[in-house]
């Protein structure tokens, strides 16, 4: 697995389980996208620019698998996620000598869950989500947990 020296472009997503139809919603001049999983509950891929890059598709498809994953994961462990529980991805293209390579920075939030619960999930999740079970071994991938 190579790190990336140099970064050419980044997509970034904001992902929650949207159980509010008031919850706050994109920016002017983005798009919210709604994607759905078996189980049916909306994911929402937040404030999206109008013509997203591939970078940022591939990191709201991840986002929209991966949370679901940690709901799997909490439940699994008989743990209950916040509402307000989201998942950021920044998916980065770039290069390190003459190769181009992907990265991936998750920031998973809990609020309220114990530290090493929350991170015990998180890693969880990633065994479960078949996006992270492809790239496995073969980007980067840097995981960040915040509980309060």
């Amino acid at each position: 697995m190579t790190k990336i020296e140099k970064v050419l472009f980044t997509g970034k997503t904001h992902t929650t389980v949207n159980r509010d139809p008031n919850a706050q919603r994109g920016d002017h001049g983005v798009v919210d996208i709604r994607t759905s999983a078996p189980d049916c509950e909306n994911r929402e891929f937040i404030a999206a620019e109008p013509h997203p890059t591939a970078e940022q598709l591939f990191a709201g498809a991840w986002s929209a698998c991966y949370i679901t994953a940690l709901g799997i994961a909490a439940s699994l462990k008989k743990v209950t996620l916040p509402p307000d529980a989201s998942v950021d991805i920044q998916v980065d293209v770039g290069q390190t000598g003459p190769g181009w390579f992907l990265g991936a920075q998750f920031t998973v939030r809990v609020p309220g869950v114990a530290q090493d619960v929350a991170e015990a999930i998180a890693h969880s999740a990633h065994q479960i989500c078949p996006y992270s079970k492809a790239v496995h071994g073969n980007i980067e991938v840097a995981l960040n947990v915040v509980t309060a």
